[in-house]
C-alpha cells in the first residue's frame, strides 16, 4: 500500500522547488520532510529526487507524482458525495499560454472558480513545453495549438486567436510612409516575443518577405502592447487584447486583409474528476463568445499551418 504522506511530502518538494519551501506549506519541519522523502526512497530501493545540478523528480518520481495528482483530483469528487470525510482546498494545476492569460482566461473562468471554490495554479508555458507537463503528469490540462491529445488525454476545439500586425501611427509615418515595401520591411523594427515566436515570420511570408529583419525580443504580452504604444516597432498582437487601442487609433492595422488565427486546444486528463470535466463543459460553452471560430484552413489563406503555436 502506497504511504500518501510520503507521496505529499514528494509533491510538496517538487512543486515548492525545494525541501524549505516544501515543509512550510505542509506545516511541517525542513528535516521532517526530508526524513519522509529518505523513508519513500528506502521501501522503493531507488531515488524520487534528483537533487543536484537543479531538484526535479526522477522517472519514478514523476510517476508517484502523476498518481497522487490524480487522486486528489479524484477525491474532491467524493468530498462533495461524503461532505463528512473533511474539507480540502481544491486546486487545479493547468498550462496556459500568456496570451490567452491576457486576454480571455480570466473572463470565462472566473464564474467557474467562483461557483465552484476552485483554486487555479497557472503555469505559463509555450505549447511544446506545456504538452510535456501534459505528458508528465505536472498538470492537468492545458490550452496549446496541437489537436492531437498525449496518452490519457481528450484535446477538445476552443476557437483561434486572431493576431494583426500593429504599430502606432506614428511608426508607420516614420518606417512605412510608401507602403509595406520589402525595403520597408527589412529595415523597420519589428517585436517579437521571444526566440521560439513564428508569428512574426509567418507573416512575413505572406508578405512574400524571407529575409532577415531587425527586431526587438520582449518575452511578456503586456510590454509586447506597451513596446508598440511606444512606437518602438510593429508587431502580431492579439485583436481581442487591443481594442480599445485599436478603437482609440493609438494602434493601427499595418494590413487589414492580413491576419493569423492560431487555433487552440484544451488538453485535460481523461481521469481528472468531475471538477476538470466541469472545466471541459465550461470552456466548450463559453469559448465562443471570446474566441475566432476554428475555420477550415482551405477557406481561408490568412490562417496559419497547424505547426503554428500560441505564444508563451
Amino acid at each position: 500500500m502506497l504511504d500518501y504522506k510520503l507521496l505529499q511530502a514528494l509533491a510538496a518538494v517538487v512543486d515548492h522547488s525545494g525541501f524549505e519551501r516544501g515543509a512550510r506549506h505542509l506545516g511541517l519541519t525542513q528535516s521532517a520532510v526530508s526524513q519522509r522523502i529518505k523513508l519513500l526512497e528506502a521501501r522503493l530501493g531507488q531515488p524520487v529526487l534528483i537533487r543536484t545540478p537543479k531538484l526535479s523528480p526522477t522517472p519514478l518520481g514523476q510517476r508517484l507524482l502523476n498518481h497522487v495528482q490524480q487522486v486528489h483530483l479524484l477525491e474532491h469528487d467524493l468530498l462533495e458525495q461524503i461532505p463528512a470525510l473533511g474539507e480540502r482546498e481544491q486546486r487545479l494545476r493547468l498550462a496556459i499560454n500568456a496570451d490567452s492569460l491576457a486576454t480571455w482566461w480570466a473572463p470565462v473562468t472566473g464564474d467557474f472558480c467562483r461557483r465552484r471554490d476552485v483554486l487555479l495554479d497557472l503555469v505559463v508555458e509555450d505549447q511544446d513545453v506545456a504538452l510535456r507537463r501534459m505528458r508528465d503528469g505536472e498538470v492537468a490540462g492545458c490550452i496549446c495549438a496541437t489537436p492531437r491529445p498525449v496518452q490519457g488525454a481528450r484535446a477538445q476545439p476552443l476557437g483561434s486567436m486572431r493576431y494583426r500586425a500593429l504599430a502606432s501611427p506614428g511608426y508607420v509615418e516614420r518606417h512605412f510612409p510608401q507602403g509595406l515595401t520589402v525595403e520597408a520591411l527589412r529595415r523597420a523594427p519589428a517585436i517579437v516575443y521571444g526566440p521560439d515566436d513564428r508569428l512574426q515570420h509567418r507573416y512575413l511570408e505572406m508578405r512574400d518577405y524571407l529575409a532577415p529583419f531587425p527586431h526587438h525580443l520582449c518575452p511578456s504580452s503586456e510590454g509586447f502592447i506597451h513596446l508598440a504604444l511606444a512606437g518602438m516597432g510593429y508587431g502580431l498582437i492579439p485583436e481581442r487584447q487591443v481594442t480599445r487601442e485599436l478603437r482609440e487609433g493609438t494602434l493601427v492595422d499595418l494590413d487589414a486583409e492580413c491576419f493569423i488565427d492560431v487555433p487552440l486546444h484544451w488538453h485535460y486528463w481523461r481521469q481528472g474528476g468531475k471538477t476538470l470535466e466541469a472545466l471541459t463543459d465550461h470552456l466548450l460553452a463559453s469559448c465562443p463568445q471570446w474566441l475566432t471560430p476554428l475555420a477550415d484552413p482551405a477557406h481561408s489563406a490568412s490562417r496559419p499551418a497547424e505547426t503554428d503555436e500560441p505564444r508563451a
